[in-house]
């Protein structure tokens, strides 16, 4: 874990790339860092990301009780401390609104397909979650589902959530986040994208255990995978199969027993 200090220059610096970039508007977006055992720093709320001043932040516990800091923490405080509580391997939060990303994250499109090997090698997929209000419980309750299993996610109707073990590694996957939806958006003006098929797919995972890249285990949400197997997410499910069991739930429910369908057709585990 980084030192108070160097998290607090560090956070400074996100947030002026943040603002810089476009990332945030006005007083949008939120950073943390994990600095020891039980402590965590956050940006303040009701300050613009690209004018902040190590000072500015504050420190706060796993509770969410300030402990030091002239500031209030961010109204998102909750949503950074469940990420910190469910998985012990993030020590970095940044959350944004890229213009690109979130629009896909309002017309309710995940960034799912497995269309560019950068993206597959640093980040799998980038699902979608159910729409919750800001700076509430419903929060932390709508990235429940995916935090085992992702490190970048939309915010639906709301903007983009990446984790890393530093804030830098979380602050540069924003950044792909947003180039892979700016790159998706043209694609889609020129026809579509051209999915990868599942074998490559694979091949891409392999390549990506074999670097030795950190994080969890990443399942497929919409890719050329599941067009190799004859299914598709966006199908309804055939009779008689786990996933025709999920029918009547939602659809996310649906396409995870398509995914599960899926891998045991591929012979995965």
């Amino acid at each position: 874990m980084t030192g108070e200090f160097d998290a607090r220059r560090r956070i400074v610096e996100i947030g002026r790339r943040l603002w810089t970039r476009g990332y945030v508007a006005s007083n949008d977006g939120n950073i943390s860092a994990r600095i020891d055992r039980g402590r965590y720093l956050i940006t303040p709320t009701g300050r613009s990301k690209g004018f902040l001043a190590p000072d500015d932040l504050v420190v706060v516990d796993g509770r969410g009780r300030k402990l030091a800091g002239a500031l209030e923490p961010t109204s998102e405080l909750p949503m950074h401390l469940f990420v910190y509580e469910a998985r012990p391997d993030v020590h970095a939060v940044v959350h944004a609104h890229p213009p690109k990303a979130t629009g896909f994250a309002c017309a309710g499109i995940p960034l799912a397909q497995c269309v560019l090997p950068e993206v597959i090698l640093s980040l799998g997929q980038i699902p979608l979650t159910t729409y919750a209000t800001p700076s509430t419980q419903e929060v932390p309750e709508s990235i429940r589902r995916f935090i085992g299993s992702y490190n970048a996610m939309l915010l639906r109707n709301h903007g983009a959530l990446t984790l890393g073990a530093d804030v830098f590694e979380a602050y540069y996957r924003m950044e792909t986040v947003e180039h892979f939806a700016e790159i998706a958006l043209v694609a889609r003006t020129l026809g579509g994208p051209s999915a990868l098929q599942g074998e490559d797919v694979r091949k891409l995972l392999r390549v990506r255990e074999s670097l030795g890249v950190e994080g969890p285990t990443v399942d497929c949400v919409d890719c050329g995978a599941c067009d190799a197997a004859g299914a598709s997410p966006r199908q309804l499910p055939a009779a008689g199969t786990e996933a025709a069991a999920a029918t009547g739930s939602s659809d996310e429910d649906i396409i995870e027993a398509v995914i599960r369908e899926v891998r045991k057709a591929l012979g995965e585990r």
